[in-house]
């Protein structure tokens, strides 16, 4: 007997990062949600590293919390050890990284869930996507479920028919025992999507106390840095010490003289596998002239003694990952926990989603996460965000969210997928956006809160918050135009941190130009910048410092912005512009981009190409 079920606007399919942070952003947003997860003890699981943020991916975190996200609140409540990355770079490439405790995180953002008014949690797995005149209309579930809805939030992360494989040893099931997904895939194929198999990987976990720490570099965390959300009052405390060891030549032979053990090589692993965090074999295969790797050993939890080590993913037979791990400096008598995997899994190709992450075939259906091809928390859960905010405005009637390439990582992320498709498990790095001066980790709320405020997931309180930082940065900037005239006090300072004394008068602003001034200094030691906090201070600092290259990347900004205003026909013919090429016509008729800006960014499609598409839509007054 089937059973029929009416109550939710919104069904979510998943409880992962993705998962998540979509089920709140439809929730709080007014729309009546129900969230679809295998099992409820993995509700925002960090299946593989015990971390939130890194490179890029802080500042993915900081956006999404900008925007009126969760992650951001619950990495800063959870966090055991957190750092700054690249400090000794610029600030574009600065980005907090933070050990969390992986069993307070999940407990965490579980009790944020059951709590969220207009969100029912529900066990179960999702088979079968009900769709008709190209519109959404449910979910079908293994126990003969039905959930009538008008839209639906695919975050299945890496659960679709997942398979882990540890030598020849393959098993049925997903990341950390967790059943998989039979059936959803079928139906994914039967709605016309693309189905694409990728792999990624996890390491070994140690008993702490067999490892010997005693000559092993120790990596402690960072104080008095900005953490992840704006809106946590107490900065959280290093509790925790990571330590660092290294591969040798012992442990590259080990692994070469049982290379054809590996399902990576012998040809039992068929998915593709991540470029930017590939397992030990392939590190070792690839890069044969470095004599060592770098491995952390970072604590997964306070309630645990498992430690993960960082850097040594592999799907090597147990045999050899225990001689592997034995041969390195620190671990030569560690006792694994739990084996090091390697995890296949079903995901779509992401060409086929709009830049609202909406599927292009069937109106209210929607995909984020892992199942677009993307690998990493931060990735999932942005998407996350984004699919939920365009499910309930599309709910509502009224006009989504697509951020572009220069307001936000998460937009140049999406944009990657959308345009330009990806054939790995995507992660994001800095390098991949143009702009990423401006989309820096400590200005995501100047950046974004506007944004999340027009959208309603920014709250009254986060608002308040926003609006001091911004109404201080006013404040600061009257007083660089102040002409500082030389004294002791000043050039005494100036002479601690290297630099050259006053003779004569300069102004604040010529002086928070200089590489090692910052206005915290001038704050302290000349009396400015009264009653201004330190996150201003710090905003001012970067602003004045990078002012000529800031400007720079605004021009090229307001130049995107021009082709971005190009908006093209929907449902466009591409193939009847005989002057495009033949590549740029398939390109444009897969893709269907929105405007010229996104046109342009096609992979196969010319700037000549351009030329011809903008020559002809004009001509026929289509632009």
């Amino acid at each position: 007997m089937k059973i029929i079920n009416k109550d939710y606007d919104a069904v979510v399919v998943g409880a992962g990062h993705a998962g998540c942070e979509a089920a709140l952003a439809l929730a709080r947003t007014g729309i009546k949600t129900l969230m679809l997860t295998l099992s409820l003890d993995s509700i925002g699981f960090l299946a593989c590293n015990p971390s939130i943020g890194g490179t890029a991916k802080g500042q993915i975190v900081s956006e999404i919390d900008a925007l009126g996200g969760e992650m951001g609140i619950v990495a800063d409540k959870t966090a055991i050890l957190m750092r700054m990355l690249n400090m000794g770079k610029g600030p574009a490439v600065h980005s907090l990284r933070a050990q969390e405790d992986k069993i307070e995180y999940h407990n965490e953002m579980k009790s944020v869930l059951e709590n969220e008014k207009n969100l029912d949690i529900r066990q179960g797995e999702a088979t079968k996507i009900l769709h008709k005149n190209g519109e959404i209309y449910g979910i079908e579930t293994d126990l003969n479920e039905t959930y009538y809805c008008k839209a639906v939030v695919l975050c299945t992360g890496v659960y679709l028919k997942s398979q882990i494989i540890i030598g020849d040893h393959v098993e049925d099931t997903g990341p950390n025992g967790f059943k998989r997904a039979n059936k959803l895939t079928q139906s994914l194929i039967d709605c016309g999507f693309e189905i694409y198999r990728f792999k990624t990987g996890t390491p070994t976990r140690v008993h702490f106390d067999s490892i010997d720490t005693t000559e092993l570099e120790k990596q402690y965390g960072d104080e008095g840095i900005s953490p992840f959300s704006y809106k946590t009052k107490k900065q959280p405390k290093n509790v925790a010490v990571c330590y660092l060891t290294y591969t040798n030549q012992n442990t590259h032979k080990i692994i070469m003289d049982n290379l054809e053990k590996s399902p990576m090589y012998n040809g039992l692993i068929t998915g593709v596998g991540p470029r930017y965090c590939p397992s030990i074999e392939t590190k070792i295969v690839r890069f044969k002239d470095k004599e060592r790797h770098q491995l952390f050993l970072e604590p997964e939890s306070l309630h645990t003694k498992e430690t993960y080590v960082q850097g040594l993913s592999t799907s090597l037979p147990v045999d050899v990952q225990k001689e592997m791990l034995n041969s390195i400096k620190g671990l030569e008598k560690a006792k694994i926990m739990r084996d090091a995997y390697a995890i296949e899994y079903d995901c779509i190709n992401s060409l086929q989603l709009y830049p609202t992450l909406e599927y292009k075939n069937i109106k209210g259906l929607f995909c984020a996460g892992q199942i677009n091809g993307t690998s990493g928390y931060e990735e999932a859960a942005c998407q996350g965000l984004i699919a939920g905010i365009n499910a309930s405005r599309e709910i509502q009637g009224k006009s989504q969210l697509v951020l572009k390439r220069n307001e936000a990582m998460i937009g140049v992320l999406i944009d990657d997928l959308v345009t330009k498709g990806t054939d790995e498990p995507y992660r994001m790095l800095t390098s991949r956006a143009e702009y990423r001066l401006h989309l820096r980790q400590d200005n995501c709320d100047l950046r974004l809160t506007e944004i999340g405020r027009e959208y309603g997931l920014v709250d009254d309180e986060r608002w308040k918050i926003f609006l001091r930082k911004k109404n201080g940065i006013k404040k600061a900037k009257k007083e660089l135009t102040k002409i500082i005239a030389p004294s002791k006090q000043i050039n005494d300072m100036l002479e601690s941190v290297g630099e050259t004394p006053l003779y004569t008068g300069a102004s604040v602003d010529n002086l928070l130009k200089r590489a090692n001034v910052t206005a915290k200094m001038l704050q302290q030691t000349l009396g400015i910048f009264r009653e201004i906090k330190d996150d201003v201070l710090n905003e001012l600092t970067i602003e004045t410092k990078y002012e000529g290259y800031i400007q720079k990347e605004e021009k090229q900004i307001e130049e995107a912005k021009r082709q971005e205003k190009m908006l093209l026909p929907k449902n466009f013919d591409y193939s009847q512009i005989a002057g495009l090429r033949l590549e740029a016509r398939e390109k444009l008729n897969k893709v269907m981009p929105l405007n010229m800006g996104q046109a342009s960014r096609i992979s196969g499609v010319s700037p000549a190409d351009i030329s011809v598409l903008t020559v002809y839509l004009k001509s026929k007054k289509l632009i």
